[in-house]
């Protein structure tokens, strides 16, 4: 067991690595207060109350740590650098896989990145090594560099190939339920076996196959 926190915010995360049986990655989250550590039963709600509307940079990430699906909200924020060498800070993801997507950016979108200062932070302090939220960050780092905001009521997830493409993910279904709950009414998945993972969950499904698909809804 691993108990994980910040001392900015008053919740921490009780994370399991392992049983008897094997790896297990669940965790719990607890908020401190004066008689203790208590239980939050709805952490998406917690993370995206403070969430800003109508402004560029942000997406919303349905994660899923262990078998307990949680929304998390992305932000990025491109400008132009004020120095020789771009900065790359990003907070709560894996750096190298940070790298790779802006490469993809640049490569297969046409979006000049070379000369911009990118930071990427998960909001909440929450850290995430799954793939399936590259489409989500990708995004929020286009979002900012075009300056377009991403409509409040649509998520994204789909892990990014080196050629633009979108990939299935795990768990998909438990993924979308859970933002179906909190209100959310529009999402963009990868393409392949949609149909067969989702057909009796209530949203308005954007099957997409490469990340130029998925721009043309958003922007």
């Amino acid at each position: 067991l691993y108990l994980e926190g910040d001392d900015r915010y008053d919740y921490r995360i009780l994370r399991s690595s392992k049983n008897r049986f094997g790896a297990t990655h669940e965790v719990g989250i607890f908020q401190m207060d004066e008689s203790g550590l208590s239980e939050i039963g709805n952490p998406s709600e917690i993370f995206l109350e403070e969430r800003s509307a109508n402004v560029s940079g942000t997406s919303i990430y349905p994660s899923l740590e262990g078998t307990r699906p949680i929304l998390i909200e992305i932000q990025a924020l491109v400008t132009n650098a004020n120095y020789n060498t771009p900065q790359r800070n990003v907070t709560g993801f894996n750096y190298k896989r940070l790298a790779m997507l802006i490469a993809v950016l640049e490569k297969r979108m046409g979006l000049a990145m070379g000369t911009k200062d990118i930071f990427v932070n998960l909001v909440g302090g929450l850290k995430i090594d799954d793939p399936a939220a590259d489409l989500s960050i990708i995004s929020a780092i286009a979002s900012s560099t075009m300056d377009k905001h991403i409509e409040k009521d649509i998520i994204l997830c789909g892990e990014v190939g080196l050629t633009g493409e979108v990939r299935s993910i795990s768990h998909l279904y438990h993924r979308i339920t859970e933002a179906l709950s909190l209100g959310f009414k529009k999402a963009i998945v990868p393409s392949f076996g949609v149909k067969e993972k989702l057909k009796n969950v209530d949203i308005e499904l954007y099957p997409v196959k490469n990340v130029k698909e998925a721009f043309k809804i958003l922007f």
